[in-house]
């Protein structure tokens, strides 16, 4: 014993933190999770750079450097995500790595997100006049 007083702090969780952790122990249901992943994926702005850039034809790795402005090894961190969410995909050109939009994926991420948040395809009613 060194003859000091211990010293004992208790510190409490903050109300962030509380409400963090009872989010993560709630079940969310996969089909709202399927939607976050590609929400969270296009949240971040030069993934959509990216994206507005791929929209135009597929690109290699050096041309969406040249483009974007990224390093390579963020632009490849970027590709990555999108490929992960199923938005991209990429293949080798001898020692290139060429990237193009899935059209169909975002077509059908369109349409699932539209009968699981109940939105349907119903036009909107034209307004009357009267409005």
């Amino acid at each position: 014993m060194t003859g000091r007083p211990s010293l004992e702090i208790t510190l409490s969780p903050s109300p962030a933190r509380i409400r963090s952790t009872l989010a993560s122990v709630v079940d969310q249901p996969d089909d709202l999770r399927a939607i976050r992943l590609i929400h969270k994926t296009l949240a971040d702005v030069n993934r959509l750079r990216i994206v507005r850039r791929l929209a135009d034809g597929e690109a290699t790795v050096t041309e969406l450097i040249d483009q974007i402005g990224l390093s390579q090894p963020l632009v490849s961190w970027h590709l990555g995500k999108l490929r992960l969410a199923g938005l991209v995909e990429t293949r080798r050109a001898g020692r290139e790595t060429v990237t193009r939009l899935l059209p169909e994926a975002w077509d059908r991420f369109a349409a699932y997100e539209r009968r699981v948040l109940g939105l349907g395809a119903a036009e909107p009613q034209p307004r009357s006049a009267a409005s």
